[in-house]
């Protein structure tokens, strides 16, 4: 949806709010107290009433926005923004668009939803061929290690750990559009805090079908990867080859660093997995068009928010 649709059709906080009662509705309200599904609306209160227990909860609760004193077209202004840029929009911009006095709530209110990106893609596993490696982003060194000498290299204290994966068809005979021997599907990334064995197997092994078949460079991180799935496949890739062997993740990775300088000043190592949220979700969702403003609706009235965060 671009600028001008999306002020068309919500152009004040009662158009939002009607929308999002209304995708509410469609998915289903739950009472959290004894798990009925059907409820009364109370349009004196805009609350839901039990019809079992009675219990009472307003339009916001058991959501994204639960809790949130923003208003709703916040909210929406944000998931529109956040969907309808190809790269991403800062919290600092979103805070002078809207024109908010205090930063925070902005900043806690665009998290929420990357929270609820990376909750939404969760459900999902990947299948098929797989192409894993590692990334190295960089991030702000923490509190405790500032007075310790910078290290260089994988342990630099101002890098962070991200596993990557993407699924990863080989086309035979031929290239796609982008040049490459194989057609991407969807990706993860995930922040870990070591590159052990015994951190990086139990990961893949829950976010992998046990009858895929990955390929990787021939690191003793990935030494128990063929226990858990159909075929593990290393090998020793010299650098000249690795855009032929791992094309994709090695993309991804250079696209999401690229998004991450070019729009964010700096980034808590706490946070990244957050960042990296949108960038997957908006990647595995890419030919989606202007449905995906409706499906991170969606999402936003079946998540309830459990994100807590600190401003530094």
């Amino acid at each position: 949806m671009n600028l001008l649709n999306f002020e068309s059709e919500y152009p004040d906080e009662i158009s939002c709010r009607k929308k999002f009662k209304e995708f509410r509705d469609q998915q289903g309200v739950i009472c959290p107290s004894c798990g009925h599904t059907e409820h009364y609306w109370k349009q004196d209160k805009e609350s839901y009433e039990c019809k079992h227990c009675r219990r009472r909860q307003s339009l916001r609760a058991n959501t994204v926005m639960h809790g949130s004193q923003l208003p709703f077209r916040y909210w929406f202004v944000a998931m529109h923004l956040l969907t309808g840029t190809k790269k991403s929009f800062s919290s600092v911009e979103l805070q002078r668009q809207l024109g908010h006095k205090y930063y925070e709530p902005i900043w806690g209110m665009v998290h929420k939803l990357r929270m609820l990106m990376g909750k939404r893609d969760e459900e999902y596993t990947l299948s098929g061929t797989l192409e894993l490696d590692e990334g190295f982003f960089s991030t702000a060194v923490v509190e405790a290690e500032k007075d310790q000498p910078l290290k260089r290299g994988r342990g630099s204290q101002k890098k962070s750990k991200v596993l990557v994966m993407a699924e990863s068809t080989p086309v035979e005979g031929k290239t796609t559009k982008k040049g490459k021997p194989r057609k991407v599907g969807h990706i993860k990334m995930l922040v870990i805090d070591d590159l052990k064995s015994e951190t990086i197997t139990p990961i893949v092994e829950k976010n992998v079908t046990g009858e895929s078949a990955i390929d990787s460079d021939h690191s003793t991180s990935y030494t128990k990867l063929g226990d858990i799935v159909e075929e593990h496949r290393p090998q020793v890739i010299p650098k000249t080859k690795v855009g032929k062997v791992l094309p994709w993740v090695h993309i991804a990775i250079s696209n999401a660093k690229r998004q991450l300088l070019d729009i964010h000043h700096r980034i808590d190592p706490e946070y990244l997995q957050s960042y990296l949220n949108e960038f997957c979700y908006k990647f595995n969702r890419r030919y989606f068009g202007e449905s995906l403003l409706d499906r991170l609706m969606v999402a936003a009235v079946l998540y309830k928010n459990q994100f807590r965060y600190k401003i530094r």
